[in-house]
């Protein structure tokens, strides 16, 4: 990266580069469900979650342009993030997949109206879209949180990071 004779930064990089480069940050795993307008789950897997505000509770999940999932969630206006526990690599794998149907032989509880939340997740949070925005090839979507659920215990969350899925493991005891 260098700059112009007007001092702006000018970037000369390819789309793999800045994808290796946001590699380099570990983010959390989740899956975002939700119901179609006709009351059949849908979902997807995302790596895009963050808390966005206290007051009012507020997150974000960003959607793919290119998610089927997505516009099937949006339609109901209510979508739950469920945030997924180093053992559930291969759930996330499944709903990554576009196309098949990822409910088949999962777990999970709601009620009628409700978002599907997957079980023996490390937590859930219950939304209502507040607002979406255009994000180049995503979308970034706003949720104000309705209810949340947290699983206690000792289960560590999936992670990425450079490409791959882990854990950490519990922190040392401080000498």
């Amino acid at each position: 990266m260098g700059q112009s004779h007007d001092g702006k930064l000018m970037s000369q990089f390819s789309e793999r580069d800045f994808r290796d480069a946001m590699g380099q940050f570990c983010t959390g795993v989740v899956i975002v469900t939700g119901r179609d307008e006709q009351g059949a789950p849908c979902g997807f897997s995302a790596q895009s979650f963050v808390s966005v505000s206290l007051s009012p509770p507020l997150v974000a999940v960003c959607p793919a342009n290119s998610s089927l999932s997505w516009p099937r969630i949006r339609a109901t206006g209510r979508f739950g993030v469920n945030i997924l526990a180093a053992d559930q690599q291969d759930l996330c794998v499944r709903f990554a997949r576009s196309g098949a149907d990822k409910f088949r032989g999962q777990q999970w509880s709601a009620s009628a109206l409700d978002p599907p939340r997957l079980d023996r997740v490390l937590g859930f949070v219950a939304c209502r879209l507040e607002a979406e925005h255009a994000a180049g090839d995503h979308r970034v979507v706003i949720g104000r949180v309705l209810d949340f659920h947290m699983r206690p215990g000792d289960r560590l969350p999936l992670l990425f990071f450079r490409g791959r899925y882990g854990a950490f493991g519990p922190a040392p005891d401080a000498a």
